[in-house]
């Protein structure tokens, strides 16, 4: 996880150096044209204006985009919930704990014996529970992702407005 945020952290971070770079370029080179002191000023805010345009857009459409990918990836898990991976076994061997790993100064507590219908009974209870949550959780995860959707959006879809009237 924290690999693929740091690799993610280093695109954004080159893509935003890699667009400050542009823009001074294209800043240096309005410059050169125009010779006239009045011009200047003004094309300099304007670039301004240009670049934090561009930012915003980019930021945007980025949280969009990510957005976009963990509805896809919570709508799979509603989907095809990930399976269950303690097996039966393995459940009735940690119903009953070793002598070893109780602790000696605690009271020995009655252990009650279940039958195999009774162990296995529970073991199902235990499997569709923990499906119930699966569930629960990629539907709140679907709801999150609805957000990194619906509210960069429309200020993407504002800025793209403003951008094609100028």
């Amino acid at each position: 996880m924290a690999v693929g945020f740091i690799g993610i952290f280093g695109i954004v971070l080159f893509v935003l150096v890699l667009l400050m770079i542009v823009a001074v370029v294209i800043s240096v080179r309005s410059r050169q044209k125009n010779i006239d002191p009045v011009y200047q000023d003004e094309g300099g805010k304007k670039m301004i204006k240009m670049v934090y345009t561009y930012l915003i857009l980019f930021a945007t459409l980025m949280m969009t985009i990510g957005g976009s990918v963990a509805s896809f990836m919570a709508v799979a898990d509603l989907v095809s919930p990930p399976s269950y991976y303690m097996t039966y076994e393995e459940y009735k061997r940690g119903y009953v704990v070793p002598q070893e790993y109780s602790d000696p100064k605690q009271p020995q507590q009655k252990v009650e014996e279940k039958s195999e219908e009774e162990l296995q009974k529970d073991y199902q209870i235990l499997v569709s529970q923990e499906k119930i949550r699966a569930r629960e959780r990629a539907l709140n995860s679907l709801i999150k992702s609805f957000g990194w959707i619906v509210i960069p959006l429309p200020i993407f879809l504002y800025y793209q407005r403003r951008l094609k009237q100028e």
